[in-house]
C-alpha cells in the first residue's frame, strides 16, 4: 500500500518540485550562505580573503563616511518612491479604470521598457541630458540658454534615473490593486453624497493601499542598489548602498566588508517585506 500511494502521489510531485528545489538551492540558497559565511571573514596583507571569523567587517559598517552614504540612500529612496507614487497612482488609475481599446496599449507602454537593458536606456539618458547632447543642442540653437547646462553628476539627476528605471515597478502592483477596485462602492460612496476628493481619501486610497506598500517597496529596495544608475548620471556624487559594495567587491578589493554590506540589504529587504505582510498585503504582488 505504501509503494502504490509512493508511486502515484509522492513520486510525481519529487518530479515536479525536485528540479525547482535543486535549482533554486543551488543558485539561491549556496550563494546566500557563501555571502553570510564571507562576511565574517578576513583578508590578509594581500587583499586575500582568509577563513578566520571576525565581527570587524560589520564594525567598520558604523564608519562616519558609510554612514553618510546610508543617509544619502535613503534620501534618494524616499525622494524616487514618492515622486513614482505621485506620476504613477493617476496614470495607472487612469489604465485600470478605463474601458477604451487604449488600455491595452496603456499597458504595453509600461512594459515595454523591460524590453531593453536598464543600462543602455541610462546610457542613452546621459548622452541626451550631457552638454553636449540633445537637450542642451535644442536649448541652444533656440537661444534659450546662452551655455549649456550642468544637467549630468547630481543627485537630482540621480533621482530622475532612479524613477526612470523603477516606475513601472510601481505602476505594476497599482494596476492590479486599482482593477480590484468594486465600482459599486464608488457609486455607493457618491449616493451618500461624499464629493471626488472625499471618496479618494476613504474608499479608493484605502482600498488600494496594499498596492501602494506593495510598489514602495519594489521602488524602495532596488533604489538603494541600483549603483550604476548613480555611477553613470551621478558621476559618484549621488552614492548609494549599491555603490559601496561594488567598490569592496572591485577596486576595494575587500569581499568580506562587501558581504556584510549585502546582509545588512537583505536583511533590510526581509524586515519591509514582513512588515508589508503584516500589514495584509498580497506576497503575491511582490513575487514571493
Amino acid at each position: 500500500m505504501n509503494k502504490k500511494r509512493f508511486r502515484e502521489k509522492t513520486l510525481p510531485a519529487t518530479i515536479m518540485v525536485g528540479p525547482v528545489t535543486l535549482w533554486l538551492i543551488l543558485l539561491v540558497a549556496v550563494p546566500l550562505i557563501y555571502i553570510l559565511v564571507m562576511s565574517f571573514c578576513s583578508i590578509d596583507q594581500y587583499y586575500n580573503v582568509t577563513f578566520q571569523f571576525t565581527f570587524d567587517n560589520y564594525k567598520h559598517l558604523a564608519d562616519s563616511s558609510y554612514i553618510k552614504i546610508y543617509v544619502q540612500s535613503l534620501v534618494i529612496a524616499l525622494l524616487t518612491t514618492v515622486i513614482c507614487i505621485v506620476l504613477a497612482y493617476p496614470f495607472t488609475y487612469v489604465i485600470a479604470r478605463t474601458k477604451s481599446r487604449s488600455k491595452n496599449l496603456l499597458y504595453m507602454l509600461v512594459i515595454i521598457p523591460f524590453w531593453t537593458n536598464s543600462l543602455i536606456r541610462i546610457y542613452g539618458w546621459k548622452t541626451f541630458l550631457g552638454s553636449s547632447g540633445w537637450l542642451n543642442t535644442v536649448l541652444m540653437k533656440l537661444h534659450l540658454i546662452s551655455e549649456p547646462l550642468n544637467l549630468l553628476y547630481n543627485q537630482g539627476t540621480t533621482v530622475f534615473g532612479m524613477v526612470y528605471c523603477l516606475f513601472p515597478f510601481m505602476v505594476l502592483p497599482l494596476y492590479t490593486a486599482i482593477g480590484k477596485l468594486d465600482h459599486t462602492l464608488l457609486e455607493a460612496s457618491s449616493d451618500l453624497g461624499a464629493k471626488g476628493w472625499r471618496t479618494f481619501f476613504e474608499v479608493i486610497l484605502p482600498l488600494t493601499a496594499s498596492g501602494i506598500f506593495s510598489g514602495c517597496i519594489m521602488v524602495f529596495i532596488p533604489c538603494l542598489g541600483y549603483f550604476f544608475v548613480s555611477n553613470i548620471l551621478g558621476g559618484g556624487n549621488a552614492d548609494v548602498i549599491g555603490n559601496l559594495i561594488e567598490r569592496q567587491f572591485k577596486s576595494g578589493n575587500n569581499w568580506p566588508l562587501g558581504a556584510a554590506l549585502s546582509i545588512i540589504l537583505i536583511v533590510v529587504t526581509l524586515i519591509l517585506v514582513k512588515l508589508y505582510q503584516k500589514t495584509g498585503g498580497d506576497m503575491d504582488s511582490l513575487g514571493v
